[in-house]
């Protein structure tokens, strides 16, 4: 494969064989660690302050902290059934790449074998793997609230950046007849998520105008159209679903915001990760979000714009 990075031409075949596959993981995270020893050496104030002012990776959040733990604290009370997952802010490197199709170039790759996590619902699968190859009998539900980094370029739009706040649910257990676990475990999860913002919108948050989307391949459309059914006091729509990312099943809650754009605020679905993580076909696991900085950022009362 032809690398088109102009510097990679100051490297020989030989080198760029030992960074990518030759030398072994110790070996290259040791030579990279002192790499990065020498480049923050050789920083000044200067640059520490010009960087802090314009990069996008470091610079503060929009919303007040003081906010952000509210709604967290909010958040999880609305899903007692769910154990609370304090994440490291690192992830085992690949752990998005290896098992979902997304592309590392997205992920802030780091030393060590590890990378800043970019969807704690990757992570929140690793989890469920361990647990269920020790007990495949269990059900495991988790939640977390957790600041993601993401290295791809975002819009310039309100309450977008490249490290936001999500708050995530993942259960996971063994499949039961007639697909009756993925069927439940997706309906608990948007029923959770509908709750959060029916009694956010109580407490001044401007959630009205909700609506969800279910969107299933046709050999899973039966399922969807199970899904869509345990929905309550919202429109539903159905339709077809194209991403390969998931496996057969997504949901989507949109909401209409203060400026009056349509919002996909939460997004869930099955997927077929714990299959290759544990190389089981009968595990299931489900995951979805909420983009938590963005709520707070655009749907609450009095909040800057």
């Amino acid at each position: 494969m032809t690398d088109r990075r102009g510097w990679t031409q100051k490297l020989d075949a030989a080198s760029r064989e030992a960074l990518t596959s030759g030398l072994t993981a110790s070996e290259l995270w040791s030579e990279l660690l002192g790499v990065f020893e020498s480049r923050a050496r050789a920083r000044s104030p200067n640059d520490l302050v010009q960087q802090w002012s314009r990069d996008g990776f470091v610079t503060p959040a929009h919303v007040d902290q003081r906010t952000t733990l509210a709604l967290d604290q909010e958040l999880f009370a609305r899903v007692p059934a769910f154990e609370a997952l304090e994440l490291s802010p690192l992830a085992p490197l690949g752990v998005c790449s290896s098992v979902a199709l997304a592309s590392q170039n997205k992920v802030v790759s780091a030393l060590r074998g590890t990378e800043v996590v970019s969807d704690p619902t990757n992570v929140l699968a690793l989890e469920c793997a361990t647990r269920l190859r020790r007990d495949p009998s269990l059900v495991v539900r988790l939640a977390t609230s957790h600041r993601v980094v993401r290295a791809q370029a975002f819009a310039p739009r309100p309450g977008f950046s490249q490290h936001f706040r999500l708050f995530c649910l993942a259960t996971a257990g063994r499949e039961r007849k007639e697909h009756a676990f993925v069927v439940e475990a997706l309906g608990e999860q948007l029923s959770a998520l509908l709750g959060i913002l029916e009694a956010l919108e109580r407490q001044g948050y401007e959630l009205s105008e909700r609506r969800v989307r279910v969107l299933a391949t046709p050999e899973r459309a039966a399922l969807a159209d199970r899904i869509a059914a345990t929905v309550r006091g919202v429109p539903v729509e159905r339709g077809v679903l194209e991403q390969p990312y998931y496996d057969g099943l997504r949901f989507m809650i949109f909401v209409r915001s203060q400026a009056n754009d349509d919002v996909p605020l939460c997004d869930g679905g099955a997927f077929d990760w714990l299959e290759k993580l544990t190389s089981n076909r009968r595990l299931v696991f489900t995951a979805s979000a909420i983009g938590s900085g963005l709520l707070a950022h655009l749907f609450r009362t009095g909040a800057s714009k």
